[in-house]
């Protein structure tokens, strides 16, 4: 679908509720942890609103919002970038107002963009739908260093700063505390019983967590190796990698850490944009996909060992693995009806 101009259609409430619901349903296909989508949007004159979803925050692992408001802002950048596609120039106020803090932006739709969207805008958008999860070790690939670069400043672009994690023991360290953290969780029943509402089981027609089509049955290891969370709990449940992916070799893929300079709400929002402009720009310039990592980040004393040992003292928001798989893990999202809301 191409971009429309608006420069002519300004006061068309009609057209404005078109694009709002065409930028919502792009926003709708952010990743968020454990695909919990916890996130709403009102539509008002000229404005849309983005909002947490609390009943859908993670108790247990994520106890503060900070990953559920990373997710809301990814959301957030694709629903700006969609509006940009449209040809808007959308400004996006984040936390207006202090005593209403599940109020997480408001994006004023007002002005038009002095011309249709430019070809990067375009190509960014068109990567919304292709990006996924992946889950597993990745197939052998070299990452051009200049996209690495390129990645740096995308997120540099939203407030963030990403780490390329390239010495071997910084790498091995960051997976055996994510393989910690994971037996930690997998003898915590609190925690297990939070995985279980999230994780359906085979053949569920929930539109949200993570199904069982959307991970490797027996996946694969590299070196080293950042293990997967425990979804299917030893079920055997899970979806077989086609045949042929094992023969191309078992890869990490290319680490990094995504943190911020401090550690606040509005920062965990700047993550989430960060991620997500990152990951778009990686799928559009090299195809690549993205394996989340957030394990050791939900335990606080592990969160701090990176912290101070890995990150210079920045703030670590995610923890990632970038490659290129033949991989496509089926993805579930909420209906759009269910998302909107008019003020």
């Amino acid at each position: 679908m191409k971009p429309k101009p608006v420069n002519d259609t300004r006061g068309d409430t009609g057209r404005f509720a078109e694009d709002a619901r065409f930028a919502v349903e792009a926003a709708r296909w952010a990743p968020s942890v454990y695909n919990t989508q916890p996130w709403t949007f009102g539509i008002g004159e000229g404005r849309i609103s983005l909002r947490a979803d609390a009943d859908r925050r993670l108790d247990v692992a994520d106890p503060d919002g900070r990953e559920m408001l990373i997710s809301c802002g990814a959301a957030l950048f694709n629903l700006v970038l969609a509006l940009r596609y449209r040809g808007y120039a959308p400004r996006v106020r984040l936390l207006p107002e202090p005593d209403r803090p599940h109020l997480l932006a408001d994006v004023d739709v007002t002005e038009p963009a002095e011309g249709p969207a430019g070809p990067d805008v375009v190509r960014l958008y068109e990567q919304v739908r292709e990006r996924r999860t992946h889950r597993g070790p990745f197939r052998p690939h070299q990452v051009p260093a200049g996209l690495l670069a390129t990645l740096r400043e995308e997120a540099r672009r939203e407030g963030a700063a990403l780490h390329v994690i390239t010495d071997e023991h910084a790498r091995a360290a960051l997976a055996a505390l994510t393989g910690a953290a994971e037996h930690l969780g997998r003898a915590d029943p609190a925690r297990n019983a939070e995985i279980i509402r999230w994780a359906p089981p085979p053949h569920s027609s929930r539109p949200d967590g993570v199904h069982a089509e959307a991970y490797p049955r027996e996946p694969e290891r590299a070196r080293p190796d950042f293990p997967g969370r425990d979804f299917a709990r030893g079920q055997g449940w899970g979806s077989d990698a086609p045949s042929g992916d094992a023969a191309r070799g078992a890869a990490t893929g290319v680490v990094v850490l995504l943190t911020t300079a401090a550690d606040t709400p509005a920062d965990w929002l700047r993550a989430g944009q960060a991620m997500q402009r990152v990951l778009l720009r990686a799928h559009a310039e090299e195809g690549l996909s993205a394996a989340f990592h957030t394990q050791a980040l939900e335990f606080p004393e592990l969160r701090e060992v990176i912290r101070t040992r890995l990150c210079d003292g920045a703030n670590p928001q995610m923890l990632l693995r970038l490659g290129v798989t033949d991989t496509r893990y089926r993805t579930v999202r909420r209906p759009l009806g269910e998302l909107l809301h008019q003020e």
